[in-house]
């Protein structure tokens, strides 16, 4: 995690650990949306869905330039998150299997 001004790295990893508790206790899709909008700028939070839509694509087999076709997301972006999704923390892995299951 980048260390932001004014802010020591016990800080800031205190608010990371905020920052993760506070998602994990929305209760609804629309207090996600809610708590995103207010988190994020439009662009910001447009790069998350964007993202979110590609590794979607992704793991359904479809190929890169057929993901840019369909989401304008840069090929460059979607080799990125390709990169973390086989090869990552497993973050996008987790959220695929358990919505998978649902």
């Amino acid at each position: 995690m980048k260390l932001h001004r004014g802010l020591t790295e016990q800080a800031a990893s205190a608010a990371e650990t905020g920052l993760y508790q506070a998602i994990l206790n929305l209760r609804t899709e629309d207090e996600c949306r809610r708590f995103f909008t207010d988190l994020c700028t439009p662009a910001e939070l447009e790069a998350l869905v964007d993202r979110w839509a590609v590794v979607a694509y992704l793991d359904d087999g479809l190929p890169y330039r057929k993901i840019h076709a369909l989401t304008g997301v840069s090929v460059t972006t979607i080799g990125r998150v390709a990169r973390f999704l086989s090869a990552g923390n497993g973050g996008y892995s987790t959220a695929l299997e358990r919505l998978n299951r649902t």
